[in-house]
């Protein structure tokens, strides 16, 4: 899956190299670990989140922070009171054990990008 360069620390990953799977009480949603603990990677994992047209996430909360960017489609995310919009360029920082779900309410995919601390952080 990685492919080392001049640097043995260098780690290069190409998206279609990596398995998709459907996380349990998703609908809708392929995810991918970019970049993960098997990498040796410290500090951050990088994950890519596929959702179709009328998937989501689950709503539930953790402990640790997460940054998201959308890289294309359109949707939203819940939180305990409000509904935000999101759309291809937006980036969004979710709080630790802020209440979250990400919807597609849009009519096509909605690929986002999601960073997150290493479990032992």
């Amino acid at each position: 899956m990685a492919t080392s360069c001049d640097s043995e620390a260098m780690k290069k990953v190409r998206q279609g190299e990596v398995d998709g799977t459907s996380p349990e009480g998703t609908k809708g949603v392929v995810f991918r670990e970019l970049i993960a603990g098997d990498l040796g990677v410290p500090n951050f994992h990088m994950r890519l989140f596929d959702v179709a047209p009328g998937g989501n996430t689950p709503k539930h909360t953790h402990d640790w922070e997460h940054e998201v960017y959308v890289v294309e489609g359109e949707g939203k995310i819940v939180l305990e009171t409000a509904e935000i919009p999101l759309q291809k360029g937006d980036a969004v920082f979710v709080e630790p054990n802020e209440l979250h779900q990400f919807v597609n309410d849009g009519a096509s995919l909605l690929r986002m990008i999601c960073v997150v601390p290493t479990p032992d952080k």
